[in-house]
């Protein structure tokens, strides 16, 4: 059975986005990046609300700018190809290799794990993965922890009314400081 992965950069005091709605401080160096690339080459699909969905939007066309490096064209042509499913009550189309999601996130976990297919499920944006957590669909966190306090803005980690025990799969410490956390949710 496929696992369904939640996977981003979070601030030390917890947060995706700052207070300001920016971000800019979660900017992968080289060897970041290359996690970060791995990552999405581990998905067998990925699944998105509409904010993450629209920032993602510019890896569609990245691919067309020849000053980008090897790296970012890299990221660019996997995550081009990388089947996506938008959860959106907005909009009525989706771009490149995605779709709009057809049901509930449950119904449309449900129904991934149960094709056949290689890779994770992979969740991103707060909102979806707080949905997902509070209906126990994520087997596993992923955790780019950058070295910075940001004060507020949009929590990693769901507010919910139920504890969840987790357990240590691994950890890496680059050398910018930021820390790469895995964690198993324990059933």
């Amino acid at each position: 059975m496929r696992n369904v992965t939640y996977s981003m950069s979070v601030s030390l005091d917890g947060y995706i986005v700052g207070p300001d709605g920016g971000f800019d401080w979660g900017a992968p160096d080289e060897e970041v990046f290359r996690l970060a690339t791995d990552e999405v080459r581990e998905a067998g699909v990925h699944l998105l609300g509409r904010r993450l969905y629209e920032t993602m939007l510019y890896w569609e066309t990245a691919d067309q700018n020849p000053s980008l490096g090897f790296s970012t064209l890299e990221f660019a042509a996997i995550w081009k190809q990388l089947p996506k499913v938008v959860f959106s009550t907005t909009l009525t189309a989706v771009q490149g290799n995605a779709r709009l999601a057809s049901g509930g996130l449950a119904e449309e976990i449900e129904r991934l794990r149960a094709e056949p297919g290689e890779g994770n499920i992979a969740i991103g944006g707060a909102t979806l993965a707080a949905e997902a957590a509070a209906l126990g669909l994520v087997d596993e966190y992923r955790a780019r922890v950058y070295p910075v306090l940001v004060g507020g803005g949009i929590p990693f980690f769901p507010r919910h009314e139920h504890r969840v025990d987790l357990e240590l799969l691994g950890s890496r410490t680059f050398g910018s400081g930021v820390v790469h956390v895995r964690y198993g949710v324990v059933r």
